[in-house]
């Protein structure tokens, strides 16, 4: 089955795919390196690369990972990326959004957890490998760490988060512009706000930011019901989401991922302070109708992280998948969530059939008939 673009259906590629690190000619031994297993890290993705930042290992003598490693799509090759100026040091539950070539970085905690947190915007120019602290006016949130952030019309949004004792529903906006921050106050009786959480996921529609999960160290949040911040009204509101016809609503969790496709959001994983979950679930933001995705995650894990590429494909990495023995994974996955054009399709199998195109010049790949884009996803 084919659509309009001529690529399969998504019924045919909506499955996980296990991912793994390919040496290239000429590598190192520390150039085949893959990031070791952790938790607690996040990630972003663009239209060439997975970027993955920080995390948490006990099992480390040194258990926080004070590095930035890219994953790149061409040539399924993991590379840990050299940068100049200050990484933060607050590397696990931190929140990151890619803006333009700008990985936006804020909060976080280091060890031990919730002693040693931050409430500052670090960012990285993946493109000049260069990180740099935003100078911001007005007052901070608090520092916290296991808050979401989403950025809307150059306005970053910070929701939730704790402080390792107090759990928060402080909403928080940061002007990109003029780098002033502003706690905000919604026009809703002290009654009527989200309960306090952290470790939750956001999405927005340009008008709505929706808060999807999350919890404390006791509790996890359903999400037959999601609060949803009304940017024209400053003000909350409670919307009622809509079951699955056969199997009802996505457990209730927290510690999960989420990826957004336009109107549409994705949610995997995560923990409902019973099991590691496996599930992956859609909610429509036009309908609120929850969908149940076929695809279950290899590894069930939680305090993983996910980015989803422009063209609709998502990466998940990482995570806790065994409660009883602390056990993290470093494994890398990719689902399709949205049918790929025939573009993507055949740039897919043209680097899985030739592997060592990458290595040929620029004008060589010219010659071929690559078009300057493709030769810039290559390099």
């Amino acid at each position: 089955m084919t659509d309009a673009r001529g690529a399969r259906s998504l019924d045919q590629l909506n499955t996980f795919e296990r991912l793994s690190g390919r040496p290239q000619p000429g590598d190192t031994p520390a150039g085949r390196r893959t990031p070791p297993a952790r938790s607690g890290h996040r990630c972003v993705a663009d239209s060439t690369s997975l970027y993955v930042f920080g995390g948490y290992n006990p099992d480390y003598a040194d258990p926080l990972f004070r590095e930035l490693w890219r994953y790149h799509f061409a040539t399924g090759h993991w590379q840990q990326i050299q940068t100049q100026g200050f990484m933060p040091t607050e590397l696990a539950s931190m929140s990151a959004v890619l803006h333009g070539n700008n990985l936006l970085v804020f909060g976080g905690t280091g060890i031990p957890f919730g002693e040693n947190s931050g409430n500052d915007v670090h960012v990285c120019n993946v493109k000049y490998k260069r990180w740099s602290l935003l100078n911001c006016r007005g007052k901070k949130p608090n520092r916290i760490y296991g808050q979401a952030m989403v950025i809307i019309n150059g306005f970053l949004y910070v929701f939730g988060g704790t402080t390792g004792y107090v759990y928060s529903t402080d909403l928080h906006r940061l002007d990109l512009t003029s780098r002033e921050w502003i706690h905000l106050k919604p026009n809703n009786r002290p009654d009527d706000l989200p309960e306090e959480r952290y470790r939750h996921e956001m999405a927005h529609d340009g008008q709505r930011i929706y808060i999807l999960g999350g919890g404390t160290s006791l509790t996890s949040y359903p999400l037959d019901k999601i609060h949803a911040y009304n940017l024209e009204t400053n003000s909350w509101e409670e919307i009622a989401t809509k079951p699955h016809d056969k199997i009802g609503f996505p457990a209730p969790r927290r510690c999960h991922s989420c990826v957004q496709i336009r109107n549409e959001v994705f949610i995997c994983g995560g923990y409902n302070d019973e099991v590691i979950l496996a599930d992956l679930w859609k909610l429509n933001l036009h309908t609120f109708q929850w969908s149940r995705l076929p695809a279950v995650m290899p590894e069930p894990a939680y305090f993983h992280c996910a980015a989803v590429t422009p063209t609709g494909c998502m990466y998940i990495h990482g995570g806790v998948v065994n409660i009883h023995e602390n056990k993290r994974t470093g494994s890398l996955f990719k689902i399709w969530l949205a049918v790929p054009t025939l573009l993507e399709l055949c740039w897919e199998k043209l680097h899985r059939s030739f592997p060592h195109l990458a290595n040929l010049p620029a004008l060589q790949l010219l010659n071929l008939g690559l078009t300057q884009e493709l030769i810039e996803r290559l390099k």
